[in-house]
């Protein structure tokens, strides 16, 4: 009879556990439904999936429709984290139970309270501020100062603004009530509407088109698209300017994640979360959209950083999704369409 070979024995067996192992953390994959496009998560996901060897897969739509999806899939969605623009979509998935706790000491040393759900159900990621741009022919940065300045009717027929419809002007009054009452921030929108050059417009980019045009001398947008219509054309009279530095600071939102609530594979989903809010992930998240870093602690991109520094509002973003509902009626009511 042969002889056993203990020593063979225990060298397959250690090479079996060993490819089993690998195969399983090759195997481990998170399922992502993502409001940002896919040039703006790709670069992320495969620095992710190089360093850790867990896949991730992803589905990119709007807000509105992966919250419904997520609505209706329940219990059976495939979905381990949903990433969202704004934060108030973040509070809407969180208050539909579609979001989880998440306790990661990780992510409360990476991201600021201020930008972070307080029951920690979702975590911002990067920072969008919503700021004045001006036409650097028509006026001087002498006579801007705030937001509620706006509504002073020395800027009658001279400013320009995005359609109400859009819940980046939604989040920025929610956030003006918190920090007035809702009967003064009334009296701003309403001065805001008195003050229009011309009918709200579509979007962002449309708004500082007009400003540049001389249509109008001062527009209030994300300070992304000014950096992508200024990448286009560096000749174009616009300039940036923060409001309210000495009092309140700059409204800024999130685009941020938080895991699903019936997530099958937490743990990896967490991981990759962190993972976002980390050194090496933070400039890949910002810099493609031209924000800001979430994580304080990582330097803006020269081309960002060139529009200067500023104070940012530490209020913290929930309100921005608590109040929303009311803010929306506050706008209509104000007549801003």
């Amino acid at each position: 009879m042969p002889r056993f070979n203990t020593s063979r024995f225990v060298v397959a067996v250690s090479f079996l556990f060993s490819l089993f192992v690998t195969h399983s953390a090759h195997a481990e994959e998170v399922v992502v439904y993502s409001a940002r496009i896919e040039q703006l998560i790709k670069p992320m996901f495969d620095a992710f999936t190089k360093e850790t060897g867990i896949k991730v897969k992803y589905t990119t739509d709007n807000e509105g429709a992966l919250l419904a999806r997520l609505e209706a899939e329940g219990k059976n969605t495939p979905a381990d984290m949903l990433i969202a623009a704004d934060a108030g979509n973040l509070w809407a998935a969180a208050r539909a139970g579609l979001l989880k706790p998440v306790k990661s000491d990780v992510l409360d040393n990476n991201i600021p309270a201020h930008l972070r759900d307080p029951g920690n159900e979702w975590f911002g990621l990067s920072i969008r501020a919503r700021t004045l741009i001006y036409n650097t022919k028509k006026m001087d940065s002498s006579e801007l100062s705030t937001y509620e300045d706006l509504a002073d009717p020395k800027w009658r027929k001279r400013l320009c603004l995005r359609t109400s419809k859009k819940v980046y002007n939604q989040s920025l009054v929610a956030m003006l009530i918190a920090e007035h009452g809702e009967a003064e921030a009334e009296k701003i929108v309403r001065g805001w509407v008195a003050n229009l050059a011309t009918d709200p417009l579509s979007d962002d980019t449309r708004a500082l088109e007009f400003v540049a045009a001389g249509k109008c001398d001062v527009t209030l947008v994300n300070t992304y698209y000014f950096g992508r219509l200024m990448q286009k054309d560096p000749s174009l009279p616009l300039a940036v300017f923060w409001p309210n530095q000495n009092n309140g600071g700059v409204h800024v939102n999130i685009s941020g994640a938080g895991i699903t609530r019936y997530s099958r594979n937490e743990q990896a989903a967490i991981k990759l979360l962190e993972f976002l809010s980390s050194d090496k992930a933070q400039n890949l998240f910002a810099d493609v959209n031209m924000e800001y870093p979430a994580n304080p602690r990582i330097k803006v991109d020269p081309f960002v950083a060139a529009w200067g520094s500023f104070k940012q509002n530490p209020m913290n973003l929930v309100k921005a999704g608590e109040l929303q509902t009311t803010a929306v009626k506050l706008m209509d009511r104000a007549g801003y369409r």
